[in-house]
């Protein structure tokens, strides 16, 4: 079975999400905008999620997690709890 993880930064609106986001292409280190404004417990591991089998998180998650480019930050992703920035750590088939 497909197992993926991966590490997100949950805000309440996409304009704060394009705004870290830029943050992070300019240079600054995903970790740092996750412990500082992610409003997902996550933030703590630095957005960490862990390892996930499609289906333990929401659709719209899963979509990108299982077929976007590893390594790069995708995003805003909107779900029902926000706006996401998601990067693929790893990813199995």
């Amino acid at each position: 079975m497909a197992k993926a993880r991966a590490r997100h930064i949950l805000v309440p609106t996409e304009d704060a999400c394009n705004h870290l986001k830029i943050k992070i292409e300019a240079g600054t280190d995903f970790t740092e905008v996750a412990n500082e404004y992610s409003q997902c417990p996550s933030s703590a591991q630095g957005g960490d999620l862990g390892e996930f089998s499609p289906g333990q998180m929401v659709k719209e998650f899963d979509d990108v997690v299982f077929s976007a480019e590893l390594g790069k930050v995708h995003g805003p992703v909107k779900t029902k709890f926000g706006y996401h920035l998601i990067e693929i750590t790893n990813r199995t088939e």
